[in-house]
C-alpha cells in the first residue's frame, strides 16, 4: 500500500479474472471464451471500418448498434443500453439502482464482481445461500432490499431459472430494480426479455463475450425499462461519454445481424457440452446440468485443486474457486470437440494413476 492511496482504495478488494497464461500448445478451458471464431461478417465490417475515420469520436449513443439489438429482441433503442462489456454496465446499474440503504440481495455462490461492485459503490450486501443441490432459492429473497441481482444461468454453476421464478423476484420487489445478468442465457435459459413490458423494475443484461465470440471486443448491453435505461445513460455521461469506440460498434452491429452464424455455432456448443458432460459423468465426476457454455464438476474421490494442477502439467486450464463451498469443483469451458476429448483423455490418465 501506498500513503498516496485514498480510504476507498485501500479498502477495495479487487475481482480477480481467469488467468490468461503463456503455455506452448495450451488448451485453455478456463474463462468461458468460445471455441470457435467471430461471425465473419463482424471480422469484416470491423476491417472496413479500420480507417480514416478513427480520427472521429464513434457515435456516443451507438445507435446503428442499439437499433439492431432492439429490432432482434423486438423492443425499441429507448429500451437498450450498451455499454464496454457487460461488467461496465452491471457497474453503471450498480450504481444507478442499489443505493437505498438497505443490502444489495444475491448468491453466495456466482460472479464474484458483485461484491466487487458493491465494495466500490459502498453498497451494503447480502450473500443467499443457494441451496444444497447449487441451485437459486427465490423465496429466499423475500425481504428489504436495495436490490437484486441474479446471474441466470448462474456461474460457475452454469444452473438456469424457469421465468416463473424470475416473475416471482419482481414481484416480490415492485419497488426495487431486479437484475438478470445474462451472461451465458443464449446457451440454454429462457431470456427474460419477454418481461420487461410488464415489469419496469426489470433489467437483463447480456453480453457478446460468449454466444457471440467477441470477448475481446468488449461489448455489453442492458435491456429495460425506458426510465432504467435513462439512468444508465446518466451515470454513463457522467463517467465517460464514449464507451464504445468505431470499430466496436460496427463489429457487434454485425454480429447481432449475423443470426445463421449465431445459431449454428450455439446448436454446436450444446452439442459439445451435452457430450463433455456425458464424459465426465463416465470418468465418475457429480456435473451439474448446465445452459451455460461451460459445465461445473467434482470428483467424489478427488481433491479439485490436485486435479486442476495435475490438468495444467498437460498444458490443461481449467477454473478452480477457492471457498467453502466451491474448492470441491472445477468449472470447465466447454472448448472444441478435439479439446474435450483431450480433456477427458487426461483426466482418465490422471485418476487412472492415482488409482
Amino acid at each position: 500500500m501506498s500513503e498516496l492511496w485514498s480510504p476507498l482504495v485501500r479498502r477495495l478488494t479487487p475481482y480477480v479474472p481467469g488467468e490468461q497464461p503463456k503455455i506452448a500448445d495450451l488448451i485453455k478451458l478456463n474463462t468461458n471464451e468460445s471455441p470457435y471464431g467471430p461471425s465473419p461478417r463482424a471480422i469484416a465490417a470491423i476491417r472496413e471500418a479500420a480507417g480514416g475515420d478513427l480520427r472521429l469520436y464513434p457515435d456516443p449513443e451507438a445507435t446503428a448498434l442499439r437499433d439492431a439489438i432492439a429490432r432482434r429482441v423486438g423492443l425499441t433503442a429507448a429500451h437498450v443500453f450498451v455499454g464496454n462489456g457487460s461488467d461496465e454496465v452491471l457497474a453503471h446499474a450498480f450504481q444507478a439502482f442499489f443505493d437505498h440503504g438497505d443490502p444489495v440481495l444475491f448468491a453466495d455462490v456466482t460472479y464474484s464482481f458483485y461484491p466487487v461492485y458493491c465494495g466500490l459503490y459502498g453498497l451494503p450486501f447480502e450473500q443467499i445461500p443457494l441451496d444444497e443441490a447449487m441451485r437459486v432459492r427465490v423465496e429466499d429473497y423475500a425481504h428489504p432490499c436495495s436490490g437484486v441481482i441474479i446471474a441466470n444461468p448462474n456461474a460457475p454453476t452454469g444452473i438456469a431459472l424457469p421465468l416463473t421464478a424470475i416473475e416471482t423476484l419482481l414481484a416480490a420487489h415492485p419497488s426495487r430494480v431486479v437484475l438478470v445478468d445474462e451472461a451465458y442465457v443464449d446457451f440454454g435459459a429462457e431470456s427474460a426479455v419477454s418481461l420487461i413490458s410488464r415489469h419496469p423494475n426489470l433489467l437483463v443484461v447480456q453480453t457478446l463475450s460468449k454466444s457471440r465470440a467477441l470477448a475481446g471486443l468488449r461489448v455489453g448491453f442492458a435491456l429495460g425499462d425506458p426510465a432504467l435505461i435513462e439512468a444508465l445513460v446518466r451515470v454513463k455521461d457522467s463517467f465517460n461519454s464514449y464507451p464504445l469506440d468505431r470499430l466496436a460498434q460496427v463489429g457487434a452491429q454485425a454480429a447481432i445481424e449475423d443470426e445463421n452464424w449465431f445459431s449454428e455455432s450455439v446448436a454446436r456448443l450444446i452439442t459439445t457440452r451435452e457430450q463433455l458432460s456425458g464424459g465426465l459423468r463416465e470418468l465418475g465426476f457429480e456435473v451439474l446440468p448446465s445452459s451455460a457454455n461451460f459445465v461445473y464438476a467434482r470428483h467424489p474421490d478427488r481433491d479439485a485443486a490436485h486435479l486442476a494442477a495435475a490438468l495444467r502439467e498437460r498444458a490443461i486450464i481449467v477454473r478452480h474457486l477457492k471457498g467453502p463451498r466451491t474448492a470441491p469443483w472445477l468449472r470447465v469451458t466447454v472448448g472444441a470437440d478435439e479439446q474435450c476429448a483431450t480433456l477427458l483423455d487426461s483426466l482418465r490418465g490422471i485418476l487412472l494413476s492415482n488409482s
